[in-house]
């Protein structure tokens, strides 16, 4: 099964949108997919069903820093080229589907009642 695949499972499973990208590829590079899960737990809905940043984008930028970001070695080239990679991602996944933003992804506010019906 490709990563893709895996992540759409996850997705079909309950899980959101950040949790299916970053529990996905986090396994990839070393963190237990467990955990994965729960640190990218609020970051569906765009952050907690707020509408803001898509979900799957925030899972990307996630597993992006966890691939290539600083850590307590306080590589500063490292810093550079995850701000890099981000802003790449988000440039092209803006191009490709309009916008990062999870309510206008969606065409519909997910914090509400009707949202959320509409959404399922």
């Amino acid at each position: 099964m490709s990563r893709i695949e895996e992540a759409i499972l996850s997705f079909k499973e309950d899980f959101n949108c950040a949790q299916s990208v970053f529990g996905t590829y986090a396994t990839h590079y070393g963190l237990d997919r467990d955990k994965a899960l729960k640190i990218s737990a609020g970051f569906g809905g765009g952050m907690a069903r707020c509408g803001r940043t898509c979900g799957a984008v925030t899972g990307a930028f996630m597993v992006i820093g966890l691939k290539n970001g600083m850590g307590l070695n306080k590589d500063t080239e490292a810093k550079e080229k995850t701000y890099q990679l981000i802003n790449e991602f988000s440039n092209k996944f803006q191009e490709k589907n309009g916008s990062l933003i999870c309510k206008e992804l969606l065409g519909c506010d997910i914090n509400t009642p009707e949202g959320i019906e509409y959404f399922n």
